[in-house]
């Protein structure tokens, strides 16, 4: 799709078009959890005291639903997420409803993953609100497994048929995105597990993306070997005749792997530096709209000089801004001078919207106050932001 006429540049300093979706009640309440999180006592003394509280039963899930957990996660259920479906919504971002329930082992939960999955498909069918949704492996099957398999060790019978209901579960998902027309990414997870997950992937996209856009697997540029897996991929299904769907972002495990490596010594998978990430997704944003009709992108990321370089990438070659094949993403709470600047140019956008029982979220929840202190300059970024606006508005 070539785009011929004049178009608008998003401006990520633009305060006003950022928070217009949120009341001064709303932006005060984020200004100080962003300084909570900043001073590191979400991070460092939050988890293990809340931990604490929620495993002896005192009454403090109120206080994380009203604080963090409204700040980072649309609610409890798919239905308490239709405020912040029409919220987003009203500044032109769409939602990626993504049940964030981790860390399980049973069968009867796998297959009540698989099936709460399924139902955030079918809430997304017919509505452009919800224009992605998303799901990980290891929600319905268990990391050992995965495990093993990566590691070449032969399975027993007993295992190989617990592989084959992940399988089937995998295939029920994006069979049912197909079939409603819904595109759907499978997250990345650790690189001891994630050879099995690409193979899984790279399957869905051979049966579902031959003629358009349903599956994405998930590409972690902080990975040395990613960007090579993301142009080899890309053979195969020209090969095979699929569209390619990359989900690009930098990556979520960068600690736990650097630290298994130096345990188990071998090699770390993750780059030397942070410009080496930089160079690696900059390059893969390049590859993909250089391929754009046989590669479909959701462009995962925080980073302003990224989705910058994306937008500029577009221009170049004269692609429309709501190219179907082109996506930015963020997550719910952070960012959203990228969101709704993206979006208010008429860019595609959406936003991670995680949803799940409150204690079963606060792994993801603690993650997400991690990174933010993790990243350089990610909660000033937010503060100052925030604190532009409470200005221009004179609060």
């Amino acid at each position: 799709m070539i785009d011929s006429s004049p178009s608008k540049q998003p401006n990520f300093d633009n305060t006003e078009v950022a928070f217009r979706q949120k009341s001064n009640a709303d932006l005060k309440k984020a200004y100080w959890l962003f300084k909570m999180i900043g001073s590191n006592f979400l991070t460092k003394v939050g988890p293990p005291i809340t931990n604490f509280f929620l495993n002896i039963g005192l009454p403090i899930q109120g206080a994380i639903k009203a604080t963090i957990f409204q700040q980072f996660c649309g609610g409890e259920t798919i239905a308490e997420c239709d405020k912040a479906i029409a919220q987003l919504a009203k500044g032109g971002v769409g939602t990626i409803l993504d049940y964030s329930v981790e860390g399980e082992e049973e069968e009867v939960v796998f297959d009540e993953t698989c099936q709460e999955i399924i139902r955030t498909i079918l809430r997304a069918d017919g509505d452009k609100n919800i224009p992605i949704t998303v799901f990980k492996i290891t929600g319905i099957g268990r990391f050992a497994l995965l495990e093993k398999l990566d590691a070449k060790q032969t399975l027993t019978p007993a295992e190989q048929a617990e592989f084959d209901k992940v399988k089937l579960r995998c295939e029920m998902i994006c069979r049912t995105a197909f079939d409603k027309g819904v595109p759907i990414m499978i997250d990345a997870e650790e690189t001891w597990i994630q050879d099995t997950i690409d193979e899984l992937a790279l399957d869905m996209m051979r049966k579902f993306n031959q003629e358009r856009i349903i599956v994405y697997n998930t590409y972690q540029m902080y990975r040395h070997d990613k960007l090579a897996d993301m142009k080899a991929d890309h053979l195969i299904a020209k090969a095979a005749g699929f569209i390619l769907g990359v989900k690009m972002v930098r990556g979520a495990y960068m600690e736990k792997e650097r630290k298994r490596a130096a345990e188990l010594g071998y090699p770390s998978p993750i780059q030397p530096d942070k410009e080496s990430s930089d160079k690696d997704y900059n390059e893969s944003l390049r590859y993909c709209v250089d391929h754009i009709e046989e590669i479909a992108i959701v462009c995962g990321t925080h980073n302003e000089d990224s989705s910058r370089l994306l937008t500029y990438l577009l221009e170049e070659k004269k692609v429309v801004h709501n190219h179907p094949h082109v996506y930015f993403a963020q997550l719910l709470g952070m960012s959203d001078n990228l969101s709704f600047n993206l979006a208010d140019a008429n860019y595609n956008v959406a936003k991670y919207v995680p949803y799940g029982p409150i204690k079963a979220v606060m792994p993801y929840l603690f993650r997400r106050a991690q990174e933010n202190t993790s990243v350089a300059g990610q909660t000033g970024r937010e503060l100052g932001l925030i604190e532009r606006e409470l200005k221009r508005r004179k609060l």
